[in-house]
Order: structure tokens, then C-alpha cells, then sequence
């Protein structure tokens, strides 16, 4: 038996983290994604300077666990499904204990995007998700139908549902397709009908960004297209960094996503922090038996 009424009541209490985030952050905040949502310590990290809302997901838990070897996002949304559920309760539940109750944390799991192969979603899959501190489930459905029931699974399990408009010409099937502005407006009109709590709009640009600081027309023209025709929260996802995201703001989005660039940062500083312990006349030579001739360092040692 579900508390219709309890878990109605808990979902409240997420949006209104969510839109105590935005409002807190002047109209527009930031969802951090990737590597700063699945690695505790880092997400205690971008917690502490003053970001409100989380998302870990099953590709990036593939790629940060080096699933099948895979080492970039794009060959990682070839096996997302493959990871286990109880891995994502694993990460759930750990950066729940670190980052507090006030954090909004919403999670993708497997079965949840558009996947290549079939996934067995039981509905205890939601409320497992649920039980581990979630507050919602990041979907990337590409078709309304399938998001539908996953709209109805997922309220009655108390969690809210973010859902994304993508182009069909995209590289992934990262949400339902709408080519123009026009189809924009009314596949997001249809998600609010369907219950949707939240709705995003993807770039085309995912796992990259560009240099100059500002969109393309034709992004700047989606993304407007969505926030004037809904009153739910909305999110712009795909490309944005530190050099594009005021071009992102300035469409009056409420939620923009950031994965890629963070990713990056971590792991461009920690090459260049490793490095400065390995001697540059040593650094990259391998001996003949196929170990390193630069002496070993103890990281971490006093």
C-alpha cells in the first residue's frame, strides 16, 4: 500500500529545496553533475561552496568505475544499463551522509534514459533509490509514453521526475525529440501534463563545450522557447562552462547543469599535482621489464 498522501508531502519538500536554490542564487543555480555528484568527497567539496543540488548517474558511475575498461562519457552510454542498481544505491547513500538533508539530490539509474538494451526496472528500484536519500530521478526518456508511467512509478514512491527535450539529429537519444522551437513549446506543455516536476532542454553539445562565451542563436531560441511556455522549474544542459554560462543565464533558465567542465578540472589538476612528484628527467621512462625507473613517492605521507 503507498501513502499517497506522505509521499506527496515529500516530494513538496524537494521542489522546495530546489526552488530555494534558485531563488537563493538570484533566478538561476547550478545542478553539478558527474564527478563532483558520484564521488562523496567531491561532492562535499562543490557543497561547501554553495551548490544546492546534486546528480549522480549510472554513465558516470560506469565510466568513474571504468566499466568494461570504458574511459570517455560517449563509449560509457554504451553500457550504462550494465551497472548495478545496488552500486547506485551505494553512491546514493554516500553522498547523501555527507552532503545533509538540505541538498537536492536527484539520480539517474539504469533503465532510467533512453537505453540500448532492456532494462527490468521494478518498482522497488524507485523506492530503493528513494530509501537511499534520493529526492529525484533524472531521466532522459525519448518518448512520452515511456515517461509517463515513469512519472506515475516514480510519485508514488515520493520522488520528483526531471525530464529533457533533445533534437533528434542529437548523438545520444537523450530525451524526447522536438526539431523546432514550436515543437519545443508543445512537448514541454505535454511533460507538465504528464506530471513532469522538471524540465530540461539539451544543448546538442554534451561531453563538450565551446571556447567563446556565448550560444548558439539557435540554443538561446530553445531554451527561451521552454522557459516562456512552462512554470515549472527548467534546466539547459550540454556544454555549459565557466566561459558560456552567463549566455546560458541570461535565457532566464533556472537550472543550468554542469558535468564535463568539472570533470575536467579535477583531472587536469590532478595530473599536474601527480606530476610534481615524479622527477622530470625520470617522468614517462619505463624500464625494460616494464617498470618505472623514477622512484616511488608515498602519497599522503608525512
Amino acid at each position: 500500500m503507498y501513502n499517497a498522501a506522505d509521499m506527496s508531502r515529500r516530494r513538496s519538500h524537494a521542489l522546495a529545496k530546489v526552488n530555494r536554490a534558485i531563488a537563493e542564487h538570484g533566478g538561476t543555480t547550478l545542478l553539478s553533475t558527474g564527478i563532483t555528484a558520484d564521488d562523496s568527497r567531491l561532492a562535499r567539496a562543490v557543497v561547501d561552496a554553495g551548490v544546492r543540488l546534486l546528480e549522480p548517474n549510472h554513465p558516470a558511475m560506469a565510466l568513474g568505475r571504468g566499466l568494461h575498461g570504458v574511459s570517455d562519457m560517449h563509449t560509457a552510454e554504451k553500457i550504462r544499463h550494465e551497472v548495478a542498481i545496488d552500486e547506485v544505491y551505494r553512491v546514493v547513500h554516500g553522498v547523501r551522509s555527507v552532503v545533509g538533508d538540505d541538498i537536492f539530490i536527484t539520480v539517474g539509474i539504469p533503465g532510467g534514459f533512453t537505453e540500448l538494451a532492456p532494462v527490468d526496472v521494478p518498482e522497488d528500484h524507485f523506492a530503493g533509490v528513494a530509501l537511499a536519500g534520493a529526492d529525484g530521478l533524472h531521466t532522459h526518456k525519448s518518448s512520452l509514453a515511456d515517461l509517463e508511467a515513469w512519472v506515475e512509478t516514480a510519485h508514488r514512491n515520493g520522488l520528483l521526475v526531471d525530464a529533457y527535450i533533445a533534437r533528434s539529429s542529437d548523438r545520444h537519444p537523450f530525451g524526447v525529440p522536438a526539431d523546432t522551437t514550436a515543437k519545443v513549446v508543445e512537448v514541454a506543455r505535454d511533460m507538465v501534463k504528464l506530471g513532469v516536476d522538471m524540465i530540461g532542454l539539451m544543448s546538442g553539445m554534451s561531453y563538450g563545450g565551446v571556447a567563446a562565451g556565448q550560444i548558439s542563436p539557435e540554443i538561446d531560441e530553445r531554451l527561451r522557447a521552454l522557459v516562456g511556455a512552462v512554470d515549472v522549474p527548467t534546466l539547459a544542459e550540454g556544454g555549459v562552462n565557466a566561459h558560456n554560462q552567463q549566455a546560458f543565464r541570461d535565457t532566464g533558465v533556472s537550472i543550468i547543469v554542469v558535468g564535463t567542465a568539472f570533470d575536467d578540472v579535477a583531472r587536469n589538476a590532478v595530473a599536474e599535482s601527480a606530476s610534481d612528484f615524479i622527477p622530470a628527467t625520470a617522468a614517462g621512462h619505463v624500464a625494460s621489464d616494464g617498470r618505472s625507473s623514477a622512484p616511488a613517492v608515498a602519497l599522503g605521507a608525512n
